[in-house]
């Protein structure tokens, strides 16, 4: 695991370790200009973690190279010198992946932010990893197209970081996850060699291996290059806001659409306390009495639209709904939907700190998914707040908690370590779209067996046999899952023993 971060103002390291790291920056020096190379505690303090700032990290040296060429030379110079390289999007990551190494470069693909191509008769688009979610919508605009995975974060992460976790949104359970809505990806392995995935063409020669890089994390290889599928923009798009007594009710809800065979172009469920920050938050009009709510879309032609608004409105209905309303116009859609999407940010009224868990459970088991959180938040003695994509069961409870309090942080790992243990139990998985980083080290032990996880360090070493690229994340060794065995998150034990804390 990474080493404890060290006084920003006066790093104190060896002299075999200032000689590695002179000689480190003279090899970077032959790459990159002299601006692009960040070496001293001021310019590295802002890399030092994504967006689960309460694990820090000072990298020993951050570059931000403009070109493919440039990222290619990065590489071949540390893979030389067996210097560690993290690579980092925009920084928005909620499970630590982009956690810096001590004795490593975080390799920064912010500079590589442009749109290259957009093909309105592919429906396609080829950008640069650096690009913003969101730019690729604006860029097909003009054309009646856009790309459909739309994490919360939208507006600010990064297509690079979206492939490397595999980001979903509020709209992946009928347009799918990154995955479903990517063609091709370039990039480099840690020996500067310039690799491909997929492509243009419905098929490709040789081996299928897009959807083991999509969702890697980093560790196979550093993408610079996405080729992205565009989807036509709807004619119509409609949300229904519907208030439940009992979060029992929404789950069954949630349960009879899709049943049904209706597949929303959005389900999400929030519950009261989440639905009471959102509200003071955005003002969009929810339902302060009500014990759950659910944000429900629907998108497609005109006629498409109002049958199937139709049709949910009376299964809602049935299921005990308390107050329904379907947005009229595009305004209102979009304010039912500024809660949900700003829900993190609301969060942030209710603590100085919060870990946004990420997991899955059946849908049906929603509810006791829920039931369990409130006895686990009085056994951690900590309030968590509820946002779910209800339809896929990928849930994200936000743990409220005080980052400058050893105990509460404890506390808070042990937590979320026990949302992730039940949701295995009720025949889930540990997540859904925010990777595993660090955040969820210790589970994948919970989920994964000896023989499966000793599958994942082989295709680790066949593209990566010094494990040199985000080394210490994602596939936990041996050692570390005995350690978590014998500690077990009821016992209320720290999930991350050995992580330097903010």
């Amino acid at each position: 695991m990474p080493a404890p971060l060290v006084d920003a103002s006066a790093p104190t390291r060896s002299a075999g370790s200032e000689a590695r790291r002179r000689e480190l920056l003279g090899a970077l020096a032959r790459v990159l200009s002299g601006e692009a190379i960040l070496a001293d505690s001021e310019a590295t303090a802002p890399f030092e973690c994504d967006a689960l700032s309460a694990y820090r990290v000072r990298p020993l040296v951050v570059v931000l190279p403009r070109t493919d060429e440039e990222v290619a030379g990065v590489l071949a110079a540390c893979r030389a010198l067996g210097t560690p390289v993290v690579a980092r999007g925009a920084g928005t990551g909620l499970s630590g992946g982009a956690l810096p190494h001590a004795e490593g470069v975080t390799l920064s693909l912010a500079r590589l932010n442009r749109i290259l191509a957009v093909d309105p008769v592919a429906c396609t688009a080829t950008v640069q990893a650096g690009v913003r979610n969101l730019a690729i919508s604006d860029a097909a605009a003009p054309h009646g197209l856009y790309y459909a995975p739309d994490p919360s974060s939208q507006l600010a992460c990064s297509i690079g970081g979206n492939v490397a976790e595999n980001s979903g949104g509020v709209h992946c359970l009928k347009y799918g996850l990154t995955l479903h809505n990517v063609l091709g990806v370039r990039g480099y392995t840690i020996d500067g060699e310039r690799i491909e995935f997929g492509g243009q063409a419905l098929d490709t020669p040789g081996l299928d291996l897009l959807s083991i890089v999509v969702g890697s994390e980093g560790m196979l290889a550093v993408v610079t290059e996405v080729t992205v599928r565009l989807l036509p923009r709807p004619e119509v798009a409609r949300c229904i806001l519907a208030s439940f007594a009992t979060v029992e009710a929404a789950g069954r809800a949630v349960a009879e659409v899709i049943a049904a065979g209706i597949i929303p172009a959005g389900l999400e469920l929030m519950d009261r306390p989440m639905v009471g920050a959102a509200e003071r938050f955005v003002h969009a009009g929810y339902d302060l009495d009500a014990a759950a709510i659910l944000l429900c879309e629907s998108d497609g032609t005109a006629t498409e639209v109002d049958a199937e608004i139709a049709r949910i409105t009376k299964l809602l209905t049935d299921c005990g709904a308390t107050r329904i309303e379907a947005s009229r116009d595009e305004a209102e859609r979009l304010r039912f939907w500024s809660g949900r999407k700003n829900a993190f940010a609301a969060s942030g009224q209710l603590s100085p700190d919060y870990m946004c868990m990420d997991s899955t459970i059946p849908r049906r088991r929603l509810a006791e998914m829920l039931r369990a959180i409130e006895g686990m938040q009085a056994r951690y003695g900590l309030t968590c707040v509820n946002v779910f994509h209800a339809g896929d069961g990928n849930l994200h409870p936000l743990i409220l908690f005080n980052a400058n309090d050893a105990d509460e942080l404890r506390r808070c790992e042990a937590f979320g370590a026990d949302i992730l243990e039940t949701s295995v139990r009720l025949g889930g998985t540990i997540s859904g779209e925010h990777g595993v980083g660090i955040e969820k080290l210790n589970s994948m032990c919970v989920q994964f067996s000896p023989a499966e996880r000793e599958q994942m360090f082989r295709i680790k070493r066949a593209f990566d046999p010094a494990e040199l690229l985000n080394p210490g994340k994602v596939i936990p060794t041996l050692h570390r899952c005995a350690e978590y065995g014998k500690m077990h998150v009821h016992r209320g034990v720290s999930a991350f023993p050995d992580l330097p804390r903010f």
